[in-house]
This record gives structure tokens, C-alpha cells and sequence, in this order.
């Protein structure tokens, strides 16, 4: 339906989860041809030749990230897997948790064995539970089977893995905070450099990686780099796990391979529009994953969507991003005046203080959108959001504020009519609507 598939190919049944469903699918079977047949590097390398990108927001090449650790150089190294999966709209990680544990346990196992590490960590949001659960019950299998801790299938290749859940804070999805959490400190962004490859967890190189990213190494090690790059364009090769909700019909996650028709993906697939309503706009990859790519326009409208196709370079063209594969689909009638004081309201919640413009920016444009929505809005409010909005740009460590500018520019580029009528008449254009009627 939305093309070949590389983590989703199989049947969920009450035990496909588990290490005896994963190893009749061919678990673990990429693990022993790289212990014995296949030098570190040469893992490395096929990571590299698979052109796989991350599939966390930013679509950095995983294998040019790797590169940048000498497994030789005598010093500890760690891989973390980012679990914490706290974009809005983005629930994919989730799936691969839930459903199939033992890929990314497996893939851990060939990247600690790539990058000389002896400890490996995957990092989880506090609030998932039932993927926390089935993740801890793999590693428990895991490890009862061999399959981490000492001279792993008799290669003396050895690694322990460590489950760590977090608070729920959104910033600990930044990767750098991310380290700051797990070394008991205070979550906060780091300047960089050095790179976590240079000074990560503990000040030691470090690789982090989204699950998805990961996941997807056992099936890259077992099949072959050129078979992932027959997937996919070429340019971005592969398959994208898109979890996708809002106003559409039959919301959750799918397998989509890149270079798929988003029109087809959206009308066919997932069933079209609720309530038969025309399409507004769509947020393709989380509400904050334009903050990667540096441009304003992260919301689609339906002329853009149009003849489009899913993949990382049409997407740039169109001064958009993939991002976290977190696609949002909103019908006619929603009000988007609603719809940013919501987006904003979430900003200013999860700012963790650190930087001023970001502490003060997202609570100042949360203030104005507020007023704005209860009727009292001013005139001058539009440059006022466009002007925090500029601001924040570019001037925090990591890209919260950068993010919550981009989601008032985008909003008000796209709909502006809308805020200028709030302002005006004091009520909404659209009654206040989010809920397809």
C-alpha cells in the first residue's frame, strides 16, 4: 500500500514482540554475521553506503555521525538511543517499543560493537509505559538468551544495556539535555562544540540516535547497504515511519517509502478527510521540526501538498522538513487563531528557563495570543509575535524558542486574514473550532 517496508513488514500477533517472534522473522541473525564476519569498521561503513538518515528531525546522515568516533582512540564510548519521543503529533517511536523491541535492542548491539562501546544506553519518556514495559521485558530476554553482557555468542565482544526513563520533560528530546538527565544534573541544552562525538555523556564521545534511526540497522547489516538504497529515492533512500493524526480518518502509524505520493498517502491510504471537509493545511513532521532545517514555513497548504511526494529534498524545496514524521492533518473550518495559542501554549510550558529569549519570548507571545483569543487583541499584537518571533531566531542553545517563532510566523503567513478578523470583531472567523464538524 504505501511501498516496501523495513521495520513493519510482518504480522503483530499476541507474540511477535518477543524475542522467540523476532528471532522467526530472522533476529539477531544481522548480529552474528557482523560478530563473525565483519570487522567494526566494515559496520560502520554499510551504515555509511546505506545513505540511511536520522529519522529524529534533522536527517543528518547516521553513518557520517558514527564516522566521527575512533572506536581505537583508548577512551570509553556510549550510544544512546532517543526514546523520549516528546514532539506533538509524533507517537512513531512508540510503535517500534510496542511492536518490536528486539530490532533496536539488536541494532544497539551492532552499533556498541561499530563504535567500541561497553555500555549502551536507550533513553524513554517517563509516560510511556506499556512501550517502557515491553522494552524492559525484551532486554530481560535478552539477556537470559546471551545476547548482551559478556563475550556475546563466544565473539569477546561484550555489552550491557542500560533502560533509562525520564521525567517528561520535552527538552530532554534535545539531545545534549538529553546527557544531562541521565548524568543526574540539571536537564538543560549544552553549547556545542565540542560535538557529543567529542565530549558527550560522562565527556566522552558519544553517539545518539533516534529509535527509528537505530531500529533500522539490523535490517541494513542483514540485507545489505544497496538493498536499502533500492528503497526510496535516491537521495533519500529508505522508508519513513510517519505517525499521522488530526482531521484524517484513519489515524496511526504507517511505514511510508520515500518518494511516496503524499495525495495518495493521505486520500487512499489513510482514507481522506474527516467529515468529508476539504483540507486546510497539514504539519508534516511535529510542530517543531522546521526548526532544523532553518526556514519559516513548516505549515502546507493543500496547492503545496498537491503532486508532492514524501521525501527529504521535495520537502526542503518547499521550505519544509519530514522532521520527526509527525504529520498533523487539519480540515476547513478549524480555527488556526486556536490552533497557535495551543501550539504556544506548549512552548511556554516546556521552555526550561535557560536561555532569556526563549524564557521570555514564548511567555510573551503566549500572553499576546491569550489576549487575543479572549477578545481583547490589539492591532500592533501581529509585528509584536513577528518581532519575538525574529528575535529568538538563532539566539538560544538549542531550538525551543527558534521553534515557537516558527509556528507564530508560519500560522500568521499562512492565515492571516484569520488573526486580523479575531483582532477586529473580538470572536473568531471560524466560531473557535478544533474539532471537525
Amino acid at each position: 500500500m504505501t511501498g516496501r517496508k523495513v521495520l513493519t513488514g510482518f504480522e503483530i500477533t499476541a507474540d511477535s514482540h518477543t524475542l522467540a517472534g523476532y528471532r522467526a522473522r530472522g533476529g539477531y541473525e544481522a548480529l552474528a554475521k557482523a560478530l563473525k564476519t565483519m570487522q567494526p569498521r566494515d559496520v560502520t561503513q554499510e551504515i555509511v553506503d546505506s545513505g540511511i538518515q536520522g529519522r529524529g528531525g534533522a536527517a543528518f546522515p547516521a553513518g557520517r555521525k558514527w564516522q566521527g568516533i575512533d572506536p581505537h582512540d583508548g577512551q570509553p564510548h556510549y550510544l544512546i538511543a532517543n526514546a523520549d519521543e516528546g514532539e506533538p503529533g509524533t507517537f512513531k517511536d512508540r510503535w517500534v517499543l510496542e511492536h518490536d523491541p528486539h530490532a533496536l535492542l539488536e541494532s544497539m548491539l551492532l552499533g556498541s560493537y561499530a563504535l567500541g562501546v561497553r555500555h549502551a544506553f536507550v533513553y524513554i519518556r517517563g509516560e510511556y509505559d506499556r512501550p517502557w514495559r515491553r522494552l524492559d521485558a525484551a532486554v530481560e530476554e535478552a539477556y537470559a538468551e546471551g545476547l548482551f553482557g559478556e563475550n556475546i555468542l563466544g565473539s569477546g565482544f561484550s555489552c550491557d544495556l542500560f533502560v533509562f526513563r525520564g521525567a517528561g520533560a520535552y527538552v530532554c528530546g534535545e539531545a545534549s539535555s538529553l546527557l544531562g538527565s541521565i548524568e543526574g544534573t540539571r536537564a538543560w541544552p549544552r553549547n556545542r562544540p565540542p560535538r557529543m562525538t567529542v565530549r558527550g555523556l560522562y565527556q566522552a564521545p558519544t553517539v545518539v540516535n533516534n529509535v527509528e534511526t537505530i531500529a533500522s540497522m539490523a535490517w541494513i547489516i542483514r540485507n545489505g547497504a544497496q538493498a536499502f538504497r533500492e528503497i526510496g529515492t535516491e537521495k533519500s533512500p529508505g522508508t519513513r515511519l510517519i505517525s499521522i493524526s488530526g482531521h484524517i480518518r484513519y489515524p496511526g502509524v504507517y511505514e511510508v517509502e520515500l518518494g511516496y505520493s503524499w495525495t495518495k498517502f493521505l486520500h487512499e491510504d489513510c482514507g481522506g478527510l474527516l467529515c468529508n471537509k476539504p483540507l486546510k493545511a497539514v504539519i508534516p513532521g511535529g510542530i517543531s521540526s522546521q526548526v532544523m532545517t532553518g526556514m519559516d514555513a513548516k505549515v502546507l497548504t493543500p496547492g503545496e501538498v498537491e503532486g508532492m511526494t514524501l521525501d527529504h529534498e521535495v520537502l526542503r524545496a518547499a521550505g519544509s522538513s519530514l522532521g520527526s514524521g509527525g504529520m498533523i492533518v487539519i480540515a476547513e473550518g478549524t480555527c488556526m487563531v486556536r490552533l497557535l495559542q495551543i501550539m504556544l501554549r506548549f512552548y511556554r510550558h516546556e521552555s526550561c528557563g535557560q536561555c532569556t529569549p526563549c524564557r521570555e519570548g514564548t511567555g510573551w507571545m503566549h500572553r499576546i495570543i491569550d489576549r487575543i483569543v479572549a477578545g481583547e487583541g490589539r492591532p500592533e499584537d501581529i509585528g509584536t509575535l513577528y518581532h519575538i518571533a525574529r528575535f529568538n531566531d538563532g539566539t538560544t542553545i538549542c531550538g525551543l524558542g527558534d521553534a515557537a517563532g516558527y509556528a507564530a510566523t508560519a500560522m500568521l503567513d499562512n492565515f492571516r486574514d484569520e488573526f486580523d478578523y479575531y483582532i477586529e470583531h473580538g470572536h473568531s472567523k471560524f466560531g473557535g473550532n478544533l474539532e471537525c464538524q
